[in-house]
């Protein structure tokens, strides 16, 4: 019997087999998976095969995982050296960031768009919140637009409130899977409840005295939405550490240098301070957005210290 995982407490999950039917599913004895060492040998969104163990409990053994054609993964919150499988078998990643109440940075933003590209899952961000934005803000806004445009993401301005970007963000949707993240406290569950009230996903205020969003969402959890599609709500994340890139791939990951690195003069040139260098060119004629050259070599410091 084939099941689809919707949620993984640890070492139960929960799987919904063809016919929509949930179980409640474990794995027996020692399940490895070649190649891929995480925290996690099942994460949500993998297609598995189960064997039913007991049909009036609606308990499940899964016996085998169905090849993944892709997964985003993060460093392990709990442990450096391992990473942590957020999901798999994406169509799409939706970033909820926000410019005040809590801020996103632009290195949150950029390493989780570098782990999209890694894993070839298509990214958009989704500014949320705009009916708390002051023109500091929207100028802000208007500047990361055209940054994040001009390097070939799509860019949503968003607020439930002033019901801007909401239509948008339902037609993005449809019948995709697709991941939602950010930090704690961007409103994304605010924003999908909205789009989707039957879902009812938990959601919190931001805590009054430390201003950052409290978690909310305690293990990722897939959704099966009413007109068709799938979202994937995960746990407010503080920071996104990047697995599995090496520092002369990392260009590879910002789409603006990729279509000019065969220009470079060296093959292995890393944009640092060789000669003949493409990327540097670009970025002195304002082609490449220095804020984003910038963040490329603040990531490729932190892999030099092996804190990647």
């Amino acid at each position: 019997m084939k099941g689809l995982i919707h949620k993984s407490t640890g070492s139960w999950y929960v799987a919904k087999n063809t016919k929509g039917k949930v179980f409640n599913a474990r794995i027996k004895g020692v399940f490895k998976i070649d190649s891929i060492t995480s925290t996690n040998p099942i994460a949500v969104g993998d297609e598995v095969e189960m064997e039913v163990e007991n049909e009036l409990e609606n308990t499940a053994t899964i016996t085998n995982i169905y090849d993944r054609k892709n997964y985003i993964a993060r460093v392990s919150p709990h442990n450096k050296n391992q990473h942590h499988i957020v999901a798999s078998n994406l169509d799409q990643a939706l970033l909820f960031a926000t410019l005040k109440y809590p801020k996103t940075s632009q290195g949150f933003i950029d390493r989780f768009l570098v782990s999209c590209g890694a894993y070839h899952i298509p990214a958009i961000i989704v500014f949320n919140k705009a009916d708390i934005y002051r023109k500091k803000e929207m100028d802000k806004f208007d500047e990361l637009q055209n940054m994040y445009e001009k390097a070939g993401y799509e860019v949503v301005l968003a607020s439930v409130i002033n019901r801007i970007g909401v239509d948008k963000v339902e037609q993005k949707l449809h019948n995709k899977t697709t991941l939602l993240s950010g930090h704690s406290g961007v409103g994304k569950s605010t924003l999908i409840n909205t789009i989707f009230p039957e879902l009812n996903l938990r959601t919190n205020e931001i805590s009054d005295w430390s201003g950052k969003g409290m978690h909310t969402t305690t293990f990722a959890e897939m959704f099966d939405l009413p007109l068709g599609g799938k979202v994937i709500d995960t746990p407010g994340l503080k920071e996104f550490g990047l697995v599995d890139i090496a520092k002369q791939e990392l260009s590879h990951y910002f789409p603006e240098m990729r279509k000019r690195l065969n220009d470079c003069q060296f093959n292995n040139c890393m944009h640092i301070n060789e000669p003949g260098c493409a990327i540097k060119e670009a970025v002195n004629s304002n082609a490449i957005d220095v804020d984003r050259y910038v963040s490329y070599m603040a990531i490729l410091d932190t892999m030099e210290d092996n804190s990647y």
